[in-house]
């Protein structure tokens, strides 16, 4: 899909070749469905089949508006994830996250952030919590896992509850391993979770940051003795 071009305007369905897409930044499969993060239109885009693109959810305004798919409106969203049963999404420019359900009745809900200019460095419930620029999402056993970019932190997220903790990194942006508590990373955007490590892409750091959950320690990610082949 895509032409090579930006998009402009709203969407024109075409062939999947002949049709602009505008800053894809983040995609997740679910079935038959391959969901787009489409940042720069601020909405989200559908894949199905492989055969037909079209919109998911946003009306095209960059706003933190709840509501039914069409209505509701993004702001950059960077990262997208699939988990109890919803879309999340990491809706950048808000330091928001949020929640899209599937279905009849769907519809975009808010669990985290204010709007464009309400962001901090806040734990807590709901209306208290503030984030900067999340730009990565992982879920994994019931939790979310947040890059909370500018804050230079990993966050979780338990949908459940509402309840968002600072798990890895001081807050000090720089490029330190061990305890939890005492690791700094530097606006990383990127996570993913796997046997119970989350991998980081630590990107002001040029690394990749490994966090093992069980024993609550990151470490550099190093790589030795690798093969190129043309």
């Amino acid at each position: 899909a895509g032409t090579g071009q930006k998009a402009h305007g709203r969407l024109r369905p075409g062939s999947l070749a002949e049709t602009a897409l505008r800053s894809p930044w983040a995609l997740v499969a679910d079935q038959d469905m391959l969901l787009i993060a489409m940042a720069g239109s601020h909405q989200l885009w559908v894949l199905l089949q492989e055969q037909q693109l079209g919109l998911f959810a946003g009306n095209g305004y960059e706003a933190l508006a709840d509501g039914p798919l069409l209505e509701a409106s993004f702001n950059q969203p960077s990262d997208i994830a699939v988990g109890l049963g919803h879309l999340l999404v990491a809706d950048a420019e808000a330091s928001a996250i949020r929640a899209v359900s599937f279905g009849e009745d769907a519809k975009v809900i808010t669990l985290v952030g204010q709007g464009l200019f309400d962001f901090g460095d806040v734990d807590g419930f709901g209306g208290q919590v503030r984030l900067q620029h999340p730009t990565g999402l992982a879920f994994d056993g019931g939790l979310l896992y947040i890059a909370d970019s500018y804050n230079n932190k990993i966050k979780t997220l338990d949908p459940t509850t509402g309840e968002v903790k600072s798990l890895i990194g001081t807050g000090q942006a720089g490029h330190v391993d061990g305890p939890y508590e005492q690791a700094e990373l530097f606006e990383p955007e990127g996570v993913v979770a796997s046997n119970g490590f989350l991998y980081i892409a630590d990107t002001n750091n040029h690394s990749i940051r490994l966090a093992d959950l069980k024993e609550a320690t990151i470490v550099t990610l190093q790589l030795a003795d690798l093969v190129y082949h043309s």
